[in-house]
């Protein structure tokens, strides 16, 4: 997992900038999860996956699994920050804005991206059970868009670390996978500094793992009720499954409960 490779959204062909802008138009986000931004630079991979859970991620089937799965997500207690207290650390109320705004489409992000490729892993392991009838839902509202997600070797010396830190937090990040979210967080230098202790309750191993594990469980139980019809496999399908199996078992587990503990920590609006 070492050095993963991507085709940034800056540097996309027409052919996968095409692919990037339906992800965005059909999940109702405004970014690329880095699993997709992988399966781009493997030939023939990230159209033949799209294709396989586009219908998942556009039904109103996924709309119901992800606020089950966010519901039996382990949490450990955290108290919200008062706005007074967001302020403090330098944040605007534009910023606290865009940030939701962020921390809004992480956690749809994630909870989508975890249902559908665990669907897909979980197909492609042999699991069997009816495809159900995909029932498509209204095109959600288009978010707004987000500055490009930087590069960690783009970043400040200092800033960097730290940001490395917070990967090494999760054991799935083990071997140099920095998580979007972190990277986004060049944006509120602060919040790179607030993380650790705010979030420290959950930042625990055995918190993390009761998360994670929690998370996985219930993607699963989702995912069982919703294995998509995959088309034919490219040569090459075997490339990707590195990837599907550690983002599904341990990347986007071990984040999505990180962006539903800050979305809960975040004043209302």
């Amino acid at each position: 997992m070492n050095n993963l490779p991507e085709i940034h959204p800056l540097n996309a062909p027409p052919e996968i900038a095409a692919i990037y802008a339906d992800i965005r138009l059909t999940s109702g986000l405004s970014l690329v999860n880095l699993i997709w931004r992988h399966f781009a630079a493997l030939p023939g991979v990230l159209d033949w996956a799209w294709d396989a859970v586009r219908p998942l991620v556009a039904s109103e089937q996924m709309i119901a699994a992800r606020q089950r799965v966010m519901a039996n997500i382990a949490l450990p207690t955290l108290n919200p920050l008062t706005i007074d207290a967001w302020r403090a650390m330098g944040l605007s109320d534009a910023d606290l804005n865009d940030f939701r705004d962020l921390i809004a489409n992480y956690v749809r992000g994630n909870c989508t991206n975890l249902i559908a490729l665990t669907a897909l892993r979980l197909k492609l392991d042999g699991a069997v059970g009816a495809t159900p009838v995909f029932v498509s839902a209204e095109p959600p509202k288009a978010a707004a868009p987000l500055p490009p997600i930087p590069r960690i070797d783009s970043l400040d010396p200092e800033r960097a670390q730290a940001i490395k830190a917070l990967a090494l937090r999760h054991d799935g990040a083990q071997g140099g996978i920095i998580p979007s979210l972190y990277l986004e967080l060049a944006r509120w230098p602060a919040l790179i500094d607030y993380f650790p202790s705010g979030l420290a309750p959950l930042y625990t191993p055995s918190a993390m793992l009761a998360a994670s594990t929690s998370a996985c469980r219930a993607a699963e139980t989702e995912a069982m009720a919703m294995l998509p019809s995959v088309p034919a496999a490219p040569a090459n399908v075997q490339a990707m499954r590195p990837a599907l199996d550690h983002f599904t078992r341990f990347i986007i587990p071990d984040l999505t409960p990180v962006c539903i503990a800050v979305e809960r920590l975040l004043p209302r609006e």
